[in-house]
């Protein structure tokens, strides 16, 4: 055995047991090529430690990571509660041994979570918690009220509710304007490994490392559950996320990362101009569009049309970059771009590949 390959593979046991609590002596012993009876030593050596525990019996056991900090709060909800006191009296002291940048990522992440449910959701009140591991720091902020994929929904006359999902995946949306840039779930979404938000009856998820969006249909749930995850040993900054949005001129966010299939409901296909132009609701407001087609494998030639010709030659000053698309895609593009009408327009990237 590879002189450091213990190690790994306990960290690989800490890291995974929340993902697969039943099934992570298998996943390890296929991931480094060794026995379940060895993974297991390795097993009971972190239960000796107490990093962590299990229910159950042989295979049908359950293992758990033992918390360095756990906390779980109730706090009412006021026009005068400020998220930035909760956050130093009530969070940051379970986190004292963790990277600064991690921190910083925390502090942003929850502050702008808690914000929200006090200008928005219309709770009374609303449950906070934090369970730091060796693994992942998880913070939820939940709240009772209206949800905020009706609330977006009802406030911007949308059609559906999952068009809500598809605003904030692209940035600079708020319900009150006056008080609210709209960057928060944005930038928070990127900053964490894995973002997630469920009210109503949708699920919405995003995953960093493999840059996944998710949207599923749930049993209703009534107000606000959000859910963010990173690992203490991360080395991203929250400055670098910011970066990777701005403008190289005033710095401002001015680019955004888009994920196509959101504008999807279920599995059709996005084929007619309606489609498009709810995908294109607000795009005038950034400079840069990273349109992302990971897991869409066609378009019809309306959408294309309407999104590659029509935004484009009406809004020359946009720049337009579609990634990660498959073949039909890229000759559906490269054919609309192609037309008497679109030729002169230089806003609009050639597409690469999945």
């Amino acid at each position: 055995m590879p002189k450091h390959q213990p190690e790994l593979i306990r960290a690989y046991i800490l890291q995974g047991i929340d993902d697969n609590p039943r099934g992570i002596v298998s996943e390890a012993a296929g991931r480094f090529g060794v026995s379940r009876q060895a993974v297991l030593r390795h097993v009971r050596r972190l239960i000796s430690d107490g990093q962590i525990t299990f229910q159950g019996k042989t295979r049908d056991r359950r293992y758990r990571v033992v918390p360095l900090a756990q906390i779980s709060l109730s706090i009412e909800v006021t026009p005068t509660l400020e998220e930035d006191i909760v956050w130093r009296q009530n969070l940051r002291p379970a986190l004292q041994e963790v990277r600064e940048n991690v921190v910083a990522i925390c502090q942003y992440g929850f502050t702008e979570m808690l914000r929200n449910v006090i200008d928005h959701s219309e709770s009374d009140k609303a449950q906070i918690a934090l369970e730091y591991s060796p693994a992942r720091i998880r913070i939820q902020v939940v709240d009772f009220g209206v949800g905020i994929f009706d609330k977006i929904q009802a406030t911007l006359r949308l059609a559906d509710p999952r068009d809500a999902i598809l605003e904030l995946a692209k940035g600079k949306l708020t319900t009150d304007p006056q008080r609210h840039t709209g960057e928060g779930i944005f930038f928070t979404s990127r900053m964490f490994d894995r973002f997630s938000i469920l009210s109503g009856r949708l699920y919405f998820a995003h995953t960093e490392q493999d840059d996944d969006w998710l949207l599923e249909d749930e049993q209703p749930t009534p107000g606000t559950a959000v859910r963010m995850i990173i690992s203490p040993r991360s080395s991203r900054t929250a400055q670098e996320v910011f970066d990777r949005f701005a403008s190289a001129e005033d710095y401002g966010f001015s680019k955004t990362h888009v994920p196509v299939t959101l504008a999807r409901y279920g599995e059709e296909n996005l084929v007619s101009r309606s489609q498009a132009k709810r995908l294109l609701v607000r795009f005038e407001r950034f400079r840069e569009i990273t349109l992302d087609f990971k897991g869409v494998s066609m378009i019809g030639q309306a959408f294309a049309d309407e999104v590659f010709r029509v935004f484009a030659h009406e809004h020359p000053t946009v720049h337009l970059l579609p990634v990660n698309t498959s073949d039909q895609v890229r000759k559906m593009i490269a054919r609309t771009a192609s037309s008497e009408s679109s030729r002169d327009s230089g806003n609009v990237s050639p597409p690469t590949k999945t």
